[in-house]
């Protein structure tokens, strides 16, 4: 039997039938194909190993694509953060108890307000005239949903495209719990990497050893027709050295795409070096410090003219991302840095 890296918290079966029954079976067969194309290799062949990976690695099929398991031998395997393995991190270090003052943005911009830099309003919660004097100074605004994720619903409404502030207000009430909320400028540096959105920066701490310690950190850049930078709507990303805030390494995006320099700017991504890049670290160092319950959270900051400000925190930080193949050139993965923090992995 494979020894995997479940034996000790479940038996093999029960993890096995778990992952038969909520299996994503199209997905599954799409990687296989799709790693047939690149590689030539026998389709029966790469499902048994995929099969392989997941039960001795946690490796879902996305990590099998976007790691390019396929390419790894068992010692570079082995080093990698999965989406197992990133679910286990998150079960040791997150309260459940604690989540929604991260997942509801109302409750976040509460428990964080000296931290967001901005001011807001749930649509939900006001009348037309709180809602008429809080647009009484502002030609724009951004509505999102209270509780979205990777971008979705995230809209930046003019005054000018409404015939009155009353039907302004009429088309946020038919949304479903809308934050409104002031634009954020972003410095001017990031400004001329592109333009088109908030390139934010995905902070990752861990709470140990009775402080907030930075485990890694890379830049989001936006790279598309919305007026957002997240990976999962068209963007791309590139780590960040936490000593320097240099950016280390090219862009990089889900569609297996390089960018030596934004497509839209002609900006070089490598070398790009952050402004105010210790505040930055300092500001999420102070948020995970206060919420200790959480003691793994990606933070997005976006640099503003003013300084580094919290967007959001994500109780469950991406994985894949910081482990696609052109930012680890040496093919060894996030969990020795993990192991650095966390016991029990």
């Amino acid at each position: 039997m494979v020894k995997s890296m479940f034996s000790k918290d479940k038996s093999f079966f029960s993890y096995l039938i778990k992952c038969i029954l909520h299996m994503n079976f199209r997905g599954f067969f799409q990687t296989v194909n799709a790693v047939h194309r690149i590689t030539q290799k026998n389709r029966l062949v790469i499902i048994l190993d995929m099969i392989y990976c997941g039960v001795k690695y946690g490796a879902a099929c996305r990590d099998y694509y976007l790691c390019e398991f396929y390419l790894l031998n068992r010692e570079q395997r082995a080093t990698y953060v999965t989406r197992a393995v990133n679910n286990k991190i998150t079960s040791l270090m997150n309260d459940r108890a604690y989540y929604h003052f991260l997942d509801n943005k109302d409750e976040f911009y509460s428990y964080f307000p000296d931290l967001i830099g901005r001011s807001w309003m749930s649509i939900e919660n006001c009348s037309f005239e709180e809602f008429k004097k809080f647009m009484e100074n502002r030609d724009e605004i951004v509505a999102k949903p209270s509780n979205g994720t990777c971008g979705a619903g995230v809209e930046i409404l003019k005054k000018s495209d409404f015939m009155s502030d009353k039907l302004m207000f009429r088309y946020l009430t038919f949304k479903n719990s809308v934050i409104i909320e002031d634009v954020i400028r972003q410095h001017e540096d990031l400004e001329t990497l592109y333009p088109g959105s908030i390139n934010t920066l995905r902070i990752v701490t861990i709470f140990s050893g009775g402080k907030a310690n930075i485990v890694y950190a890379f830049i989001r850049i936006g790279n598309s027709e919305r007026p957002v930078d997240n990976i999962n709507a068209g963007g791309m990303c590139a780590p960040i050295d936490i000593g320097t805030g240099v950016v280390t390494h090219d862009g990089y995006d889900k569609n297996r795409v390089t960018y030596i320099t934004h497509p839209k700017t002609g900006r070089r991504i490598k070398g790009f070096r952050i402004p105010m890049w210790r505040e930055a670290l300092r500001l999420c160092e102070t948020a995970a410090e206060r919420i200790p319950q959480m003691g793994y959270i990606g933070w997005d900051v976006a640099v503003t003219p003013n300084g580094p400000v919290l967007v959001e925190g994500n109780n469950l930080p991406g994985h894949d991302i910081l482990q696609m193949p052109p930012h680890v050139p040496e093919r060894i993965g996030m969990l020795p840095r993990f192991k650095m923090f966390v016991n029990d992995l």
